[in-house]
């Protein structure tokens, strides 16, 4: 049985016309999806590029936007020229005439305390009593051994003289005799050096009371009944003020140090005492020029038995000058005080801070006269951040009176 094949698995034959017009495959797919990757990668990196620049060109504008808003603002003209000065205003300092803080000389614990902060006391006042029983006990003895000394001391020199006696009829020796007159001697030195040990703790214990060492007022009391006393701690227990007579220390400037003379009158106004005028006298200057601020230090007495002024409080004190130096007239609202002195912010041609000290004359609340301190050419912050520093840039804003320049 012969195998042949099934004619319906045969291929159909194909004529030789079909096969010459068969169209050749080519491999098309796999060039276009290559070009349609590099394009989106294009596209995405184009993207990528301008965002970039985009976010970029954002932080350069919020940068010098945030920069030029963090430049202050501020107006500044020149200042208008005064009269020559013929007196002059200086903050001056008020102290009490006599400022004591009040120790403790011996140790042991408070009993009782008399007087309170802002009790007015007078010399020689009890202010607080400290136990010390221990002293109390080292006098007792002292005052034991001061009397075995005197005892001794006094038998020695009755042998002493005794024996000097009986020398002049050679009943003794004058070895026996020497003898007796050094320890006589001996014995005296005895009692001397115990009657100082108990004069030492006689004043240890006086020390149990403390006194007032002048006429005062009390401004602090730090100790309390009971509390332990170390003289060694060094903690004060009252603090006491002489505020009859006040104190007031202020700096005049070189200009005017010639003006200044000891007796003088000065006239000093005080915040709290708006519209009332305090007179003191000049008692005292330092003599020599302060080279850090070129002022000379002045200490002026003021009478306080009224007890109208306090010590700690600020003076504005008006000292008398000779008219002939120019001054200017700037707003109130343009001084600075730091603790530099009184200063002025002035800005410069490239506009950039310029703090300079002044001396300040008249007053009258809105305006004020400078002695001593600006030119004619400055050109006076109006009202200065409270921030301003030397050589800070600032941005001058148009007004009025005085248009704005820019920077060089």
């Amino acid at each position: 049985m012969t195998n042949e094949p099934n004619p319906q698995q045969r291929p159909a034959p194909q004529s030789a016309h079909q096969h010459e017009n068969a169209p050749e495959q080519k491999p098309i797919a796999p060039r276009s999806a290559l070009i349609a990757m590099v394009v989106v990668v294009l596209v995405f990196a184009v993207l990528g590029v301008s965002g970039m620049l985009s976010r970029r060109h954002n932080d350069r504008v919020l940068a010098d936007s945030t920069t030029a808003a963090a430049v202050p603002t501020v107006i500044a003209l020149p200042a208008k020229a005064g009269a020559p000065a013929d007196s002059f205003m200086l903050p001056g300092n008020v102290t009490a005439y006599i400022d004591s803080p009040i120790y403790a000389r011996t140790s042991g614990y408070l009993t009782h305390w008399y007087f309170d902060i802002g009790a007015r006391v007078k010399k020689g006042a009890l202010l607080a009593d400290i136990a010390t029983p221990e002293i109390d006990q080292q006098l007792a003895q002292a005052q034991a051994d001061l009397g075995t000394a005197q005892a001794n001391a006094n038998n020695a020199r009755t042998q002493s003289e005794r024996y000097q006696g009986l020398v002049k009829s050679e009943a003794v020796s004058q070895q026996d005799t020497d003898t007796f007159v050094n320890q006589a001697a001996s014995t005296a030195a005895s009692v001397r050096s115990a009657q100082a040990n108990v004069q030492r703790l006689r004043e240890l214990q006086s020390f149990e009371k403390i006194y007032a060492p002048f006429d005062g007022v009390i401004t602090a009391r730090t100790i309390d009944t009971g509390q332990l006393i170390d003289p060694g701690a060094g903690k004060e227990l009252f603090h006491l003020q002489g505020i009859q007579t006040l104190r007031v220390y202020t700096n005049v400037p070189q200009l005017y140090s010639s003006n200044v003379k000891i007796g003088s009158k000065i006239d000093m106004v005080f915040p709290e005492h708006p519209g009332q005028t305090f007179q003191g006298t000049l008692v005292h200057t330092a003599n020599s020029i302060d080279p850090g601020s070129r002022t000379l230090l002045v200490e002026i007495d003021v009478d306080n038995r009224k007890a109208e002024l306090l010590p700690g409080s600020l003076a504005q004190v008006r000292f008398k000058a000779n008219a002939t130096a120019p001054t200017f007239v700037i707003p109130a609202a343009a001084l600075i005080f730091r603790t530099q002195g009184t200063q002025v912010a002035t800005l410069t041609s490239d506009n950039k801070a310029h703090l300079v000290p002044v001396v300040i004359g008249q007053d009258d609340g809105a305006t004020v006269q400078i002695v001593t301190g600006l030119q004619s050419s400055d050109r006076v912050i109006q009202d200065p951040p409270d921030s301003i520093i030397e050589g800070e840039k600032l941005n001058p804003q148009a007004s009025p009176a005085q248009p704005a320049t820019g920077g060089k």
